[in-house]
Formats: C-alpha cells, structure tokens, sequence
C-alpha cells in the first residue's frame, strides 16, 4: 500500500465550501478509527462493540476525501478517534496527508491522542510535519487513572509526552472537568501543564452515546469551575485564537493558557467552522445533531471527485446554526445515540 501515489499537485480550482450562515468551512475532523485502547467511563461503556473493519473507510479512501477538502480550502486537519494512533498503519496516512504541508494548501496537521502511543510514533509525526498536539489526560493521580480509564498507565502517557516535547512537538493538555473526580485536581494540573510548557483545556462533558454511568452525577459547568479557580490564579482574557471551539485566558500566575470550551453552559456555534469525517465515511455537519452524509458509498461508487464534491455541498447545505446538547435528570438519555469515539473528539 502505497498511499503516495496521490502526491501529484491538485490542479483543480474549486469553490471554498460556505454554510448557509455564510460560516466557511476550514477545518475538518478525522476519525480515524473508533477503537480505543482505553476504555473512559464518561465516554465509552466498559464492554464497547466495535465496528467490523470492512465498515471503515481504507487509508486510502481517507486521503481521498480529505484531499477533496483541501482542495475545498480547508487549512487544518486533525486526526482523531478513538484513539487514531492505534489504527493500523496509520501513519502511512500522517506522511500521505503531509504533502498538503508541503505544497502550502494546508496550514497544519494535528491529532488528538490519549498518548499512550506517543513514545512510539512521536519522532515520525514530526518528522510528518505535526508541530501540535492534543493530548487528552484528566487526572496525575496513576489510581484515579487507572480508574477513569479503565486500563490505562499513566506513566506510559507522560512518557509519550515527554517523547512529543523532544520531538518538538507542542503539547495541549485537554481534560474533562468530572464532578467528584477531578474537580478539585484541575488548579494542580494547570500549574503542573504550565510548568511543563504546556497549554491546557478543560472541557465540559458532552450527552454523546449511552455509557455506565448517569452523566448527571458528573456533569461541572465550567462557570463554577472558572470561579473556584480564579480564587487561585488571576485569569486574563487572552485573543489567542486555535481556529477550535476554545475561549482562552492567561494565567497571570504561570504565564501559560487557559481554555474553555464549554458545550453546555455557552455553545460555540456561532463560529464553528468545521465538520466531522468518522470512520466509516460519515459526515456529521454538527457534533450535537444526528444529521449525517453517506460519503463511503459516493467514494465506492465513482472514480473521479465530481461525485464527491457534489456531496459535500449538498451536507454543508444542511449544516445547523448550532447543537441541541442538553444534560438533565428528567430524559437521563443522552442527546445523540452516537459515542464520542465515532465522531471523534
């Protein structure tokens, strides 16, 4: 399998893709596979059914379709899961895509990880042309990590960041604020990320897919969390923008950064410009709707990207002003059927 053999210049001038709010669209998601070598409770159910490999898009078939946005005017590219990196081969892929880096089409390629493969694949994603990463990692306690990943070492992801920070890769920390787990950890955290060079976000927890556990128990809104961490640190609105759905601030304290995303308490959606590609070939024009196009069955089906570009206008054609995320007692059922491992981070 030799996925360069897609490296020829792409010579067609095709139009930027607009949402119907006149949003352009510049960044696309990648799932790469749904499989996960961890197993956390506030986003995969301990026993998970994976899906049949002859469901998933080939690497090739990936490159396809994300070439086709590129060629669209899409600037950003990021790998996700599941975790990406344990997707055979993967990084066949990485070095495909990277001859978007190369011609100036794309302004950066990046992955979301749980790092647990890092320390292997660090030097290669640089070598690629990856210069950020986000690095999932919501608890410095080994039990408490064991315990909210179900089998993960944390040893084995510091590790691997530490592998990225050498590889000079730079490193933002995502963690999920958990209520009565990691709610009074996340102003240690910051100071630990910060010292260690590295950005940090903390997220609210989304109602995607059914799971063990009721989401409510551990649901933290981020004003509550901001609130007890501004009673530590003095938190600067900052502009730095990443072209995600994060809201930054400095902390004056460390000199580091400090984002927000906040799906629940105070939605993005006014500027979103991205859609989500998962495995199997399915568009979701919005994280929190069900709305989806079939792209596997329109790459499958022709050979040129004429098909495929008509696709995709017709999907951003449909593409929401914003998500319907709710968390509540009353339903206890989450807002979209689909895990978070599907759609990607």
């Amino acid at each position: 399998m030799n996925l360069l053999d897609r490296s020829g210049p792409i010579t067609t001038s095709a139009a930027p893709i607009v949402d119907p709010f006149g949003r352009a669209i510049s960044y696309l998601r990648i799932s790469v596979t749904d499989r996960c070598d961890f197993r956390c409770t506030y986003c995969m159910s301990e026993n998970m059914q994976f899906l049949p490999k002859r469901d998933l898009l080939t690497l090739e078939e990936l490159d396809r379709i994300a070439s086709a946005f590129v060629e669209r005017g899409v600037r950003r590219l990021r790998l996700t899961g599941g975790e990406p990196l344990v997707r055979r081969d993967v990084m066949q892929l990485v070095r495909s895509l990277s001859r978007h880096l190369a011609t100036g089409r794309l302004g950066e390629l990046t992955l979301t990880t749980n790092g647990s493969q890092l320390a292997r694949f660090a030097a290669e994603l640089a070598d690629c042309g990856v210069r950020r990463l986000n690095v999932s990692l919501d608890t410095l306690d080994p039990e408490k990590f064991r315990v909210i990943t179900r089998r993960g070492e944390l040893g084995r992801v510091l590790e691997g960041i530490d592998a990225a920070r050498r590889a000079g890769i730079r490193i933002k920390i995502n963690a999920v604020a958990l209520k009565g787990f990691n709610e009074f950890e996340l102003a240690d955290m910051i100071a630990w990320a910060h010292g260690e060079g590295h950005d940090m976000t903390v997220i609210e927890t989304m109602p995607m897919g059914e799971i063990d556990e009721d989401r409510t128990d551990r649901y933290l809104p981020l004003d509550f969390v901001r609130a007890r961490l501004s009673e530590r640190y003095t938190l600067q609105e900052s502009p730095h923008r990443t072209g995600g759905p994060a809201r930054y601030v400095t902390v004056a304290e460390t000199g580091g950064r400090l984002g927000f995303i906040t799906p629940m308490t105070h939605n993005f959606c006014e500027s979103c410009n991205r859609v989500r590609l998962t495995c199997t070939g399915t568009l979701y024009m919005c994280l929190g709707q069900e709305d989806a196009a079939d792209l596997r069955a329109v790459v499958r089906g022709s050979e040129g990207d004429e098909a495929l570009h008509r696709a995709i206008d017709e999907a951003i054609a449909r593409k929401p002003k914003g998500h319907d995320f709710v968390i509540d007692r009353a339903t206890r059922r989450p807002s979209v059927s689909r895990h978070m491992s599907v759609t990607g981070g």
